[in-house]
């Protein structure tokens, strides 16, 4: 007797769970997990920022605080401070009202939320093009998964070139030029995932340039505000021009990694429109879909990121916290640098010598490194990461970044 369930085939493991669950199985006391994309302390623990655990004591104690329901678009306190975060306290389109914001799930529950209602309201018959959105080429993995699923078609862009591992972009200006007219761009705001390489502010100029000439909508999805270079300001520069050269748009926004609530949630998702007739038309159909999707947010995160953004002491405190964490990585940057380039002379995967390790920002970067010696960190070092040679810088610290440099230096050499 068949089951209704009978031809479900076994879906293939996750890769980065497969990657941790083997490094937790692994009993080499000198393993190093380069895989996950979570920050971790100098002695390679979990941190949880001193900001967090002031505003989380102060919501705990009090006991005014009840769980009803929030609103269906999330905690207005944190929804709009969230917004003015990543456009800016002086934001016209905030002033102007053509700005809709409302909680998800996380950064994936923006991005998920986001695709969903554009494959339901975004008007690709009047522009004549597919259910398609265009996706930077390599992205982070997951893009494609939550895309596919909601029935838009993700489609490759030139982004990397893997010779200079460095941005390709002419591949994208080219790409760019050739768009259809009203299609869909995922566009990564800072820290690029998974190859930490990013436009200048000048090469962004030139992109929302073209963005208008081809009446292209930006996808923006932005998991690294503040994280990237320690400065909240610089990290949402591409967004703010974006915005000011009123091109649309809409912005996926999480609390993961600047505000250490991986397990919490948090995010935003953030519409801008073209004016505010257009701005209520989607507030109140966001509001039908969200209502569909889970009724109403949580509401421990978004309370949490609330008593940072909307209070001086706790937001000051944060930024140092974020320029703690952004700096820790930066260092690891400079030191892995130096023991490669200067003090091993290992060679180079593209022969121009490492300084792509330091010209990359954000948690991850691209080694250059290929499978095989990616295979080789795993099997004879014990140094687990991705085939595709990206790294956590998060997971190097004091301890260990010379043995990963020296290891990774062995699997080229021999």
């Amino acid at each position: 007797m068949p089951t209704p369930f009978a031809n479900v085939p076994l879906a293939p493991p996750d890769s980065i769970f497969k990657l941790t669950a083997a490094f937790k199985q692994d009993s080499n006391p000198s393993k190093v997990n380069l895989g996950v994309g979570a920050y971790r302390d100098d002695t390679g623990k979990p941190w949880i920022l001193p900001s967090i655990k002031k505003v989380k004591s102060d919501y705990l104690t009090n006991e005014t605080i009840d769980h009803e329901y929030l609103p269906i678009l999330g905690l207005p306190e944190y929804t709009q401070s969230a917004a003015k975060l990543i456009l800016g306290d002086s934001s016209k389109a905030i002033s102007d009202k053509r700005v809709v914001s409302a909680q998800t799930i996380s950064g994936t529950g923006a991005n998920h939320s986001a695709a969903a209602f554009l494959a339901k309201h975004y008007d690709f018959t009047s522009f004549g093009i597919k259910k398609q959105i265009y996706v930077s080429s390599p992205t982070w993995a997951n893009h494609h998964s939550i895309f596919a699923n909601v029935g838009l078609e993700p489609v490759n862009y030139p982004y990397y070139d893997k010779n200079t591992i460095g941005l390709d972009f002419d591949g994208l200006v080219n790409a760019l030029k050739q768009a259809p007219k009203g299609s869909i761009w995922l566009l990564h705001a800072c820290a690029h995932n998974p190859t930490g390489v990013d436009p200048t502010l000048e090469q962004w100029k030139q992109i929302a340039q073209i963005f208008q000439e081809r009446q292209l909508f930006a996808f923006f999805d932005c998991a690294y505000q503040g994280f990237a270079s320690g400065d909240l300001n610089k990290d949402a520069a591409a967004v703010r021009y974006f915005v000011e050269q009123n091109i649309p748009l809409l912005i996926c926004q999480s609390f993961a990694k600047n505000a250490g609530l991986y397990g919490e949630r948090t995010g935003a998702l953030h519409f801008v429109g073209k004016d505010a007739d257009e701005t209520e038309r989607l507030r109140t159909q966001y509001s039908v879909f969200q209502r569909a999707e889970i009724s109403n947010p949580p509401a421990f995160g978004a309370r949490l990121v609330s008593a940072l953004l909307n209070d001086k002491s706790n937001f000051s405190q944060w930024e140092k916290d974020i320029k703690t964490m952004a700096d820790r990585i930066i260092k690891m940057r400079e030191i892995l640098f130096d023991q490669l380039n200067n003090k091993l002379k290992t060679p180079s995967p593209n022969g121009n010598g490492w300084g792509h390790i330091t010209s990359q920002i954000g948690m991850f970067s691209f080694t250059g490194l290929n499978p095989e010696q990616c295979q080789k960190l795993i099997d004879k070092h014990h140094i687990y990461l991705t085939a595709n040679g990206r790294i956590s810088m998060a997971g190097l610290n004091s301890s260990n970044v010379e043995y990963v440099a020296k290891s990774i230096d062995d699997v080229i050499k021999n």
